[in-house]
């Protein structure tokens, strides 16, 4: 019989991990809450992509040259227990936890109206719960397994991206019968100009943009067990700026470049709508089975970033120890199973409030990855503060625009977080938020600190290649 594996295992190669930072980067705030956002600011969404992913850019930054120091577990939680203080890790590890639980939500939500696509009559919670079994059982295997897993499902959302833009340049320039060539790509000025809903709607934009982002800190859970995270990570992050131009803007310019950007609804898809209202039902079916691809790949996701927080925390003793529970496979099962019991609150969202579910969740998600990011940046910046110049100089992955790139980046977090605040639809999601931290502080002071005069080491993952 095996010995069972006393630690995570570095079980990444760096095709996983190329892969895994793609397709965090192209999920549910893409495929179905691009809607959303696209209905508030009109063309002028391009915009808030650009700047919002040049935020998202420098966070990853600033997380890689932590990550690429000290790779472990439980990452930015340990960053921020290391540089901020135990409380500050605590509140950033659950938090972030919080904000997986959250975005899962978002993601089984979204799966749930794309089977819809195919079978309107079946309830909506009944693929809310299969899907939950299903991604649960894959992150119980090795994580060299859910690596394999995540490589396919990313590389089927990316290869149908590419194709879409592709076709979708080919109707522009050629017509093919569906479009007027003659009118190019006026629609994305044209109806209303580029600020359609003027610069109110433009900034409110920004809270369904941002949720967009969120879950592209996984790269720094990965570096735990990546293979050679000096290599992998920097190569990762960089490519987080061609990844938002490719996928983000250029897709969501060719679509509403298409056709008018007010004829894209909240049902469904953009990407599975456009085709349908072109008349190509076929390539509407296939797209739903990308964008059900990329929901999967984004459920699979979250629980795995979700388990090795909490795992990381646990080995801090910042969440119960059970969680340290490693099997055979070098997996933390019982971080998985409790993200996949957790996520059958999903299932009864679905089955009491289908129509609203998803934009109360995707703006809860949103406070709790600006949060996470904040965390992110200031444990970075008292990193920094505290380095001499020679350890400066020693940086393998030193992070651009220094400070003043990260100074403004916080800025920026702040004022999403005000947008929050200042919609009516999203408001909710600072109460909960508040709520949240304020069960955050009352647990860590009658459980986590009395507990921790000594807080334990974090164990490094088995076979550091």
């Amino acid at each position: 019989m095996n010995k069972p594996a006393a630690a995570l295992t570095r079980g990444l190669t760096a095709r996983h991990i190329r892969f895994i930072a793609l397709g965090s980067a192209i999920g549910t705030g893409l495929f179905y809450g691009s809607a959303e956002a696209i209905h508030r600011a009109g063309p002028s969404v391009l915009l808030a992509y650009l700047i919002g992913g040049a935020a998202v850019f420098l966070v990853l930054r600033a997380l890689g040259e932590m990550a690429v120091s000290n790779p472990v577990a439980g990452s930015f939680g340990e960053y921020a227990s290391q540089h901020l203080g135990p409380l500050a890790g605590f509140f950033t590890g659950w938090t972030y936890t919080f904000e997986m639980l959250i975005v899962c939500l978002a993601d089984v939500t979204a799966f749930g109206v794309y089977m819809g696509f195919w079978y309107p009559d079946v309830p909506r919670w009944i693929w809310v719960l299969s899907v939950i079994f299903f991604i649960g059982a894959i992150n119980l295997l090795s994580v060299k397994v859910f690596g394999e897993v995540e490589f396919w499902f990313s590389l089927v959302k990316i290869v149908a991206i590419v194709a879409m833009i592709a076709g979708g340049i080919a109707v522009l320039i050629f017509g093919f019968g569906l479009h007027d060539t003659s009118a190019g790509v006026q629609n994305l000025w044209a109806d209303g100009g580029f600020f359609a809903t003027g610069i109110g709607g433009f900034i409110a934009c920004f809270a369904i943009v941002m949720f967009a982002f969120g879950g592209t800190e996984i790269i720094g859970i990965t570096a735990g067990e990546a293979e050679n995270p000096q290599r992998t990570i920097p190569r990762a992050i960089n490519t987080v700026p061609v990844r938002i131009i490719v996928f983000y803007v250029l897709t969501l310019a060719v679509i509403m470049a298409i056709d008018s950007w007010r004829t894209i609804g909240d049902e469904g898809s953009p990407f599975v709508q456009i085709f349908q209202s072109l008349g190509l039902g076929p390539a509407a079916a296939v797209l739903n089975v990308v964008v059900i691809t990329a929901a999967l790949s984004a459920v699979n996701s979250d629980i795995f970033g979700a388990g090795r927080m909490m795992y990381g925390m646990a080995q801090r003793g910042q969440a119960p120890a059970a969680m340290k529970r490693v099997s055979r496979n070098g997996v933390p099962w019982m971080t998985v199973v409790i993200m996949t019991v957790t996520l059958l609150v999903g299932v009864l969202l679905n089955y009491l409030i289908p129509d609203k579910v998803f934009l109360v969740i995707a703006s809860i998600a949103t406070f709790a990855t600006i949060f996470v990011w904040l965390m992110i940046l200031l444990a970075h910046l008292r990193s920094r503060r505290g380095m001499s110049p020679e350890q400066v100089a020693a940086l393998k992955f030193p992070v651009p625009l220094w400070p003043y790139g990260q100074l403004i980046t916080i800025a920026f977090l702040v004022f999403v977080i005000g947008v929050i605040a200042f919609d009516t639809d999203s408001r909710v999601a600072l109460v909960v938020g508040a709520v949240w931290l304020a069960l955050l502080g009352v647990a860590y002071r009658l459980w986590v600190r009395p507990a921790n005069a000594e807080p334990e080491p974090v164990a490094v993952p088995a076979d550091v290649a």
